[in-house]
Formats: C-alpha cells, sequence, structure tokens
C-alpha cells in the first residue's frame, strides 16, 4: 500500500494513560527527535501528585503535550490534534480538549467491563458513537507489543510495559520521524538489563514497522524544520535552564555557588541539576527542612559566596524570617519559588502565579526585596543571571518567582555566547587604607548598598545579627530616628535597582493600538499566542511582558497611561493587576484562572474581542 504523505505547518499532539505507562518518557523522547530535526516546540507535562494514584482512574491519569511547528510558536497549543490514550480513563480525561476531526489513537487492551467503570463509563466510547467526531484508530497496542518481544523472555507484565514505545514508534512514523535516537537513549539507559533493554527497541521498531506496514493509515505527515537564527541550540526544560543560569552566575561573578535545598515539587529538579556541577565549584546541600535551608544558604551568603535556596510556595512562608533577616544583614541570597496551586499543599504538580504578593510582602515587618520572573523555560536561564545580579551588586536577598508550567515545559534553547555574558562584580570590602574603622553599614552612593565583608579578614571585624542596625556602624540600636532611616535606606535601596532596569519594549507595531495586555512570568506565552491571533483578524493590540516586578521599571507608568484600556491576564485572582492599581490608579482590568493550567490563546483571544469591542463605547 502506498501511503500518502500531507504538508502541515504545526501539529499538537498529547500522550496520555495510566501514571506506570511512561507517557512522560514517551513525550520526552519524541520532544528530544522533534528538536533534533530543526522544529520549534513548546511541551506541557502533566502528572499526578500522588505517587501512585489507583490504577485505571481519571486521578491517575498522566498526560504529555508536545506543540510542534515550523514556525515560531509560543504554546503548547490549546487543543491536541492528535491524542495517544493507553486505557479508558485516559481517554475520558483528555476527550474533551479534542477539536472536531482529531485522531484519536486508542489502545483497546483496557476496555474491559471493570476498566471502562473504573473510568466512568457505562458502555465502551469505541462502540457507542461517543467519539463519532474523531478519526479514532482503535488498535490493541499492548497485544501487538507482547507478542513482539516475546523473543527476550519477559512475563507478560514486564512485556507489556513496552506499549508505551510501541506507541512512541507508530506516532513516529506517523509523523515522519527516525527513531535510531531514541533506540539509542534506550540501549544506554537499559545497559545492564539486556532482556529490558532489547525488548523496549524492539517494541519502538515495531510500532514504526507498524505504521509503515498496515493499511489503517491512509495518510502520514510531516512537519519541517523551523527556520531559526544560526547557533548552537538544545532543548531544555525551565528548571535545567535555571540551574544553567545559575552555575553561571557563579563563573560571572567569580564565587562559589551554595545551594541549601529541601526537596519540593516542583523545584525539585533544580536540587538534581546543580549536585551534578560540582566541577564547577557548585555545593548542593539538601537541608532537613526548608528552614535549615535558607538559613545554610543564608549562611554561605555571609561567608562570601553565592547563596541560593529552592523552594515552592509553602517553602517560602517556612523561611520567610530567615528572608527578613537577609534583608536585615544586606547580603546576597537567591531565593528560587517554583510557584505551585495553592494554598498549603494545595496542587503539588499544577501550575499557579498566586505567589507574587507573598513575594512582594510575605515577610514581618518593612522587609522589602526585589522580584523578578522569567517568561518561558529558556528565559530562566537569563532571569536566574539577573536575580544573581541584583543580589550580588545590590546587597539584597532576591526573589526569582518560576513557576510548574516553566519548570516542567521544555522549548528550543540557543546556548549564549558565554563570552559575551556581562560580569557581575562582587567588590568585597577592604580593611580602611587609613587605619581607621570599618563601618559595615555605610552604603555605595549609587546603589545604597553596604560594603561585604566575609569573616575571617583582618581589619573587616564587626557585629552582625538580626536586631536593628545603627546606620554606618551597624551596633545594635533602638532609637526611633535610626529606626526610620534604616527602613527608609533599604526601600531605597530596592527601588535603586530601577536605575539598571532596562526601558520596557512594547509591542505595538503599528503604534494604533488602544487596548495594552500587560503580564508576567509564564502568561507571556499563551497572551503573545493571543495577541498574534488577534491581529491575523487585522485589528490592534499592544503587548508588554514584566520581568521585574520590584521594582518595576521607570517607564511602566506612563505606558500604562496611554492606552485607554489595560488588560492583566494572570493564573490568580489579579495580584499584580492589584499592585499596578495601587502605584499607578489606572483601572487595570483582571483576566484570571486558577485551574492549575496556563491560560489558552483560544480562551485569551475571545477576552481580548470583547474588550476591543468595548473601548470605543467608553471613549465617546
Amino acid at each position: 500500500m502506498s501511503t500518502r504523505v500531507r504538508e502541515l505547518d504545526r501539529v499538537v499532539i498529547r500522550f496520555a494513560g495510566d501514571s506506570g505507562d511512561g507517557m512522560q518518557l514517551v513525550g520526552d523522547r519524541f520532544t528530544q527527535d522533534a528538536a533534533v530535526f530543526g522544529n520549534d516546540l513548546s511541551t506541557l507535562p502533566d502528572f499526578p501528585a500522588e505517587i501512585r494514584a489507583p490504577q485505571g482512574t481519571i486521578p491517575g491519569v498522566s498526560s504529555f503535550q508536545l506543540h510542534f511547528a515550523d514556525h515560531d510558536i509560543l504554546t503548547p497549543g490549546d487543543r491536541p490534534d492528535v491524542l495517544v490514550a493507553m486505557n479508558p480513563a485516559a481517554l475520558r480525561a483528555n476527550v474533551g480538549d479534542l477539536r472536531p476531526g482529531a485522531t484519536v489513537i486508542v489502545d483497546t487492551h483496557d476496555f474491559t467491563t471493570r476498566n471502562l467503570a473504573k473510568a466512568g463509563y457505562s458502555t465502551s466510547p469505541l462502540e457507542d458513537g461517543a467519539l463519532a467526531d474523531f478519526a479514532v484508530h482503535a488498535l490493541d497496542l499492548t497485544g501487538m507489543t507482547v507478542e513482539a518481544v516475546k523473543p527476550f523472555g519477559l512475563s507478560r507484565k514486564d512485556a507489556a510495559r513496552a506499549k508505551n514505545m510501541f506507541a512512541l514508534g507508530l506516532v513516529s512514523w506517523l509523523y515522519g520521524r527516525e527513531v535510531d535516537g531514541t533506540a539509542a537513549h534506550l540501549t544506554t539507559k537499559f545497559a545492564k538489563k539486556p532482556a529490558i533493554r532489547d525488548a523496549n527497541v524492539t517494541a519502538l521498531r515495531a510500532g514504526w514497522n507498524f505504521g509503515e506496514t498496515t493499511e489503517t493509515f491512509a495518510v502520514s505527515y510531516r512537519v519541517k524544520p523551523a527556520a531559526v537564527a544560526p547557533g548552537r541550540y538544545r532543548n531544555i526544560t525551565g528548571n535545567t535552564a535555571l540551574s544553567y543560569g545559575l552555575v553561571a552566575a557563579g563563573r560571572l561573578s567569580g564565587l562559589p555557588v551554595f545551594l541549601g535545598a529541601y526537596p519540593i515539587t516542583p523545584a525539585s529538579d533544580i536540587l538534581h541539576e546543580l549536585s551534578r556541577h560540582k566541577n564547577f565549584d557548585v555545593t548542593a546541600f539538601q537541608a532537613e527542612d526548608e528552614i535549615a535551608a535558607v538559613g545554610a544558604a543564608l549562611g554561605a551568603s555571609y561567608a562570601g559566596h553565592l547563596g541560593v535556596t529552592t523552594t515552592s510556595g509553602p517553602g517560602v512562608a517556612l523561611k520567610a524570617e530567615t528572608i527578613g533577616l537577609a534583608v536585615m544583614l544586606e547580603v546576597p541570597l537567591v531565593i528560587v519559588d517554583v510557584q505551585r496551586g495553592g494554598p498549603s499543599t494545595g496542587l503539588p504538580t499544577k501550575t499557579e502565579q498566586a505567589d507574587l504578593l507573598q513575594a512582594m510582602y510575605g515577610r514581618n515587618g518593612e522587609a522589602p526585596l526585589p522580584v523578578i520572573a522569567p517568561r518561558s523555560p529558556a528565559d530562566c536561564f537569563d532571569a536566574a543571571v539577573e536575580a544573581a545580579r541584583i543580589a550580588v551588586t545590590h546587597r539584597t536577598p532576591v526573589m526569582l518567582l518560576s513557576d510548574g508550567y516553566l519548570a516542567n515545559g521544555s522549548e528550543p534553547w540557543r546556548l549564549p555566547d558565554v563570552a559575551s555574558l556581562p560580569r557581575i562584580e562582587p567588590r568585597f570590602a577592604a580593611p580602611p587604607d587609613d587605619g581607621g574603622s570599618f563601618l559595615p553599614y555605610a552604603r555605595d552612593p549609587e546603589t545604597l548598598a553596604r560594603p561585604w565583608a566575609p569573616p575571617g579578614v583582618a581589619g573587616l571585624e564587626h557585629r552582625i545579627g538580626g536586631i536593628e542596625k545603627k546606620d554606618g556602624t551597624g551596633d545594635i540600636s533602638y532609637d526611633p530616628d535610626n529606626h526610620d532611616l534604616m527602613v527608609r535606606t533599604r526601600q531605597a535601596k530596592v527601588d535603586a535597582v530601577a536605575r539598571s532596569i532596562p526601558a520596557l519594549t512594547v509591542d505595538d507595531p503599528g503604534g494604533r493600538a488602544r487596548l495594552l495586555v500587560i503580564g508576567w512570568g509564564s502568561t507571556y506565552g499563551p497572551i503573545g499566542a493571543a495577541v498574534r491571533r488577534v491581529r491575523r483578524r487585522g485589528l490592534d493590540v499592544a503587548q508588554v511582558h514584566l520581568r521585574h516586578l520590584n521594582p518595576l521599571p521607570a517607564d511602566l507608568g506612563d505606558i500604562l497611561a496611554a492606552y485607554d484600556r489595560v488588560v492583566c491576564p494572570e493564573m490568580n485572582l489579579g495580584q499584580l493587576a492589584t499592585l499596578l492599581r495601587d502605584r499607578y490608579l489606572v483601572d487595570v482590568r483582571r483576566l484570571t484562572t486558577v485551574r492549575g493550567m496556563p491560560f489558552g490563546a483560544e480562551q485569551l483571544e475571545q477576552e481580548f474581542l470583547t474588550h476591543l469591542t468595548e473601548i470605543p463605547q467608553e471613549a465617546s
């Protein structure tokens, strides 16, 4: 049979199955192959928080969505064009996201009466017409896998586990991808388990060969490589990029990097990654709890290292007192908050942006600190370097707000020219030339930073601690006027960071837009994709995105005032909008979601269109 090949400019694929079915591995491998092929891509892993949710149930479904294209893209896609469902629960949990005409590949092996009931089906959707709107391919992927790997003598249970590789091979054939790279990966991964290695490689190639020889698929597809700027690229997740940024910051500043961390989803991968880089003078310390982790990091900063602590929202709450101490001591400290759904334990594997006000105000007393946020997985590298720059230059703790969407999602990253990255100057204190007393709270007139004086240096002896400091000498002080001065000075020091923040870039191509969409953090992709959709309709809309949230860029007030309406999409109940309304007295419209998932571009497009229709009535 001759299969017709159809060219596509983009595809969104979602792999879904039980949390033990290896969907994250399948998604990751297809992503790597797409990256090597040269497609632009964006991913969205989604998995349960429970270590092992009940098998075959909707709460136990794990999925991985990949959007790959022959052009620049910004999101992992709203609705899948292809769903690969490994059991009834995976089908039921995801079929509602599909658009009519989507391709559905279903493993029929587990479509038993018992499993259908666990997924909430009274009859099989493969037989009752429920999937009539889709192009359904019902295949016994498990049975074909077991048959293919018989020569390796595995138990039926172990043999069936290779069904994810069969599915990957089939989808790889369907979209014109070779499987040699994944075969090599499996060979290395299971090198010490020859039977498992050979079974998985065989299942992978059997899936590809099935697609090649079966008459089930009359069409296969091709997505050409994307046109990108010349350079060396790799696929990277946000947590890995952030880790590399911290390593780079250590090299740029000449400081040893010390990470004090306690494992917490979704930040743990930063601890895992940094522990691999001892050769770059990185020390990764897994503490017994969140408080010990930040205490160790602060101690390292006091000793002259680049102290870093990583956590999520619940951990920030526990670290709050020590972060306040860092504000008082005025030493560099990078605090990475990979946000997740809350409050309390909340939704550990789901994303949210609801820690902004905690980052701004979640400490006792007046304890200001700079806050920044990356906008994409690759941008986590640059945000980490920027956080370290501010911390070291201005002698202050800095909060970096990533989130689960960025942490686990991935995209192509163009490796930077290391030689072009700006150096970060620690400028450690030196003993006074005139032999006088060292003043630990004397200040740089430009940055208001105090001297960084690690202990053990002759001539730099001074008193330190958490009680209010006297201006200049750093002695303990209860004087009301001095306390007022120190509180205002610490705030002024954070405000001074704005002088080193570049001017904002407003994306308003024609300069005619009356609607401005402002965002921060991981909403960049969905907002940008929605803005593109609106512009393709011939309508004008402007976009500006914030990296620096405290202090805000100096030109932001003028930008907000230049538009008739300002809309702020956030994955919270309107925290940035609240800050902007308070600071600039501008009627910033809130556009919020707290579903544990990122915005969809189609959803935002409709919201922006609604706002555009309302502007003329107000302007008249």
